[in-house]
């Protein structure tokens, strides 16, 4: 079955190689950028909707929770059927859901193309990963390529606020999204002209009924953050047993639940929950201090959130070379402490009310953050079998997503509890009310920060390793016995 071989990634050139990385990454720049630019933005839209916290909640958090439901599909399909396919597929998706996002005439509208948005974005980041992990077959090479990889989310949260920001204030918060349409066509038409194709040999067959579990489990959970919804959470618990009990009766499931018998994957999955559900929270929650609290404008807010950026942008690739010249385990003790001890400066010691101590908070805030994002995959990929390591990867990527739907649905919930029907604007009467509304939402994200400190430093360790190679070693043997199974005798 010719059509079903990888072709020959070894025969690029160098250049061609660079090519392909600069293309995969523009099309992780513009969904970065787009994330990190539409906080900026949030305040501006309510004001033009008239819409609550709530709503504000839902256009964050239906993009990642489409994405975060819909990325191990995208990866299997390009496996199966071709990864360039489903990549400029995904460009088109994605440009077409912007478009539409900045035609928007209701928040009801807004909210349901963004979901449009996330289907293309579903076929992007992890299936160019997978075409970046066959373009470059020297082990080294690919590491180099990764780490470029990496920087351009250091990039994209650095440059996000400003240009957010800019566009904000200058023309409307529409423009953020016609920022991807060029970006999109021109990726599109370079992957069409430069990008080979190429397949799994033996791709994983679909999971149908796995995929629907997901996606109840997660949509329901989240609307029954938001909403305060008991049915909702009777539902979200009826697919998380489903998951459980379906999953493991299928040769080829969507979540292959046997992955978590390893100490350093189950400790990735929750780090990785942990850590993006704080970075959620804590930009939500100061996107709409910074603009509706203090008064400051889009792009002023931008300033201010910019050493935060600045040291995920220093710290992120920092991180990687610790990574591999150490481990996983100093980046991520290092990364949890930092991460609890900027969110604790706003629960203890109420930040909001002092600019320096506002500042050291985001700095602090942002070497965690810029420490923790390159051992989540490393941490997840350890010990596993080489034909199973883009399947952890993948189960990483879902759990950046579902961390960071679940930190603004959290943070967004707590908030206006204690806001109550209370409206909250500008200036010293409504920054007491803000606080102290704010202030649970900040202990818990910086228990979210424990939270991956304590992880980090259970599941990096001797024991945590042992873990790994047995399930490695069982998950191959395992693997062999069905191969030979499955062949044809004689």
């Amino acid at each position: 079955m010719p059509e079903l071989t990888q072709q020959l990634p070894k025969q690029l050139t160098p250049g061609r190689q660079r090519l392909v990385l600069a293309i995969c990454c523009m099309s992780l720049l513009i969904v970065s950028l787009d994330n990190t630019a539409l906080n900026v933005a949030l305040p501006s839209m309510r004001r033009e909707f008239g819409t609550s916290v709530a709503g504000m909640q839902w256009v964050i958090d239906a993009y990642t929770l489409v994405l975060a439901s819909l990325l191990m599909l995208a990866g299997s399909t390009a496996d199966r059927i071709g990864r360039r396919r489903v990549f400029s597929t995904g460009l088109v998706v994605f440009a077409l859901g912007s478009l539409l996002c900045s035609l928007a005439p209701s928040l009801e509208t807004l909210v349901a193309f963004r979901a449009v948005q996330a289907v293309g974005g579903s076929m992007l980041n992890p299936v160019a990963m997978s075409i970046i992990t066959n373009v470059f077959t020297d082990p080294a090479a690919r590491a180099r390529a990764i780490g470029v990889w990496g920087g351009v989310v250091g990039v994209s949260m650095a440059a996000g606020p400003l240009v957010g920001g800019l566009l904000v204030e200058s023309v409307s918060w529409r423009a953020v999204f016609w920022v991807n349409l060029p970006v999109a066509l021109v990726a599109l038409v370079l992957t069409l002209r430069y990008v080979p194709e190429s397949r799994a040999p033996r791709p994983r067959r679909a999971d149908p009924v796995g995929q629907l579990l997901v996606a109840a489990l997660l949509g329901s959970l989240t609307y029954a953050i938001i909403e305060y919804s008991l049915p909702f959470t009777v539902v979200a618990a009826i697919a998380l047993v489903g998951i459980l009990v379906y999953e493991p009766r299928r040769a080829e499931p969507l979540i292959d639940l046997r992955f978590f018998r390893s100490a350093p994957f189950s400790g990735a999955t929750v780090i990785a929950i942990s850590a993006f559900a704080a970075l959620g929270g804590f930009l939500f929650l100061n996107t709409l201090y910074l603009q509706d609290v203090r008064g400051l404008s889009a792009l002023h807010a931008g300033l201010f959130m910019l050493p935060m950026a600045a040291m995920t942008f220093v710290f992120g690739p920092l991180s990687g070379r610790l990574v591999g010249a150490r481990g996983p385990r100093p980046s991520l003790l290092v990364a949890g402490t930092a991460m609890a001890a900027g969110a604790l400066l706003f629960a203890a010691f109420e930040a909001e009310t002092s600019t320096p101590l506002l500042f050291t908070g985001y700095v602090v805030f942002g070497i965690g953050f810029g420490l923790v994002n390159a051992p989540i995959t490393n941490t997840a990929v350890s010990g596993m079998p080489r034909a199973q390591a883009g399947v952890a990867a993948a189960v990483a990527s879902t759990s950046r997503q579902i961390g960071q739907t679940l930190g603004v649905a959290v943070a967004g919930a707590v908030l206006s509890a204690g806001l109550g029907s209370a409206p909250y604007g500008t200036g010293s009467a409504h920054l007491d009310g803000f606080v102290a509304a704010s202030r649970p939402a900040y202990w818990i994200i910086t228990g979210c920060g424990l939270c991956v400190l304590v992880t980090g430093a259970l599941t990096s360790g001797r024991w945590a390793r042992r873990t790994a190679e047995r399930t490695a070693r069982r998950l191959e043997s395992e693997e062999a016995d069905q191969a030979a199974a499955t062949a044809p005798s004689g």
